[in-house]
């Protein structure tokens, strides 16, 4: 029986990375695999899912209103898929991550969210909420806070290295605008 899957952690656990992993296991065993990233992080070019560590490959790329088990079922049909891999699952929305449900449950293909839990604020995205309600199985993939800690939040940096405490929930960044901290710091660090 296929499941829905959730990996969530903060930014630079190597989400991206065991996601292309994981497709490169399925293809080495002659499987075939459907990736998507969400169009709003275009920081490697449109359409590409990138590891800091150096390994990409290309991916479908998923706005607000697009259907996800339309997709899947028209992909599936021109080639049998073994897996649907997502990155960037923080932004799928709710309508999304149950369509991606459906092919887990309905098409019988294993489907493989990648994201984050929370933003910098502490607070859930919304293709995270819908995931943590409905996913089969979830993982935290761990990384660690500057002091050694499992960090599970991350703070936004400003241009000048400070800490942002408000804004819009989505600012596209990497390592230049976030950093990953265990609880105790991350509420140091914005006063709380």
């Amino acid at each position: 029986m296929a499941k829905l899957y959730f990996y969530f952690s903060t930014m630079n656990a190597g989400k991206s990375t065991i996601l292309l992993q994981s497709s490169y296991n399925y293809q080495e065993r002659g499987m075939n695999t459907l990736l998507f990233t969400a169009a709003l992080d275009d920081r490697y070019g449109v359409g590409q899912i990138t590891s800091r560590i150096g390994l990409e490959a290309e991916a479908l790329i998923f706005t607000d209103g697009d259907d996800l088990l339309e997709q899947v079922r028209e992909q599936h049909a021109k080639t049998e898929l073994s897996c649907v891999l997502v990155d960037e699952s923080q932004f799928l929305t709710r309508d999304q991550v149950f369509q991606l449900s459906d092919v887990a449950d309905r098409l019988g293909i294993p489907v493989i969210c990648y994201g984050l839990r929370t933003d910098f604020q502490g607070n859930l995205f919304p293709g995270s909420n819908a995931l943590l309600a409905i996913a089969d199985e979830m993982k935290e993939v761990k990384t660690i806070c500057h002091c050694g800690r499992k960090a599970t939040m991350v703070v936004r940096m400003d241009e000048e290295g400070n800490p942002v405490k408000d804004g819009d929930q989505v600012a596209i960044g990497g390592n230049d605008r976030y950093v990953s901290m265990c609880r105790i710091h991350w509420k140091d660090t914005l006063g709380l």
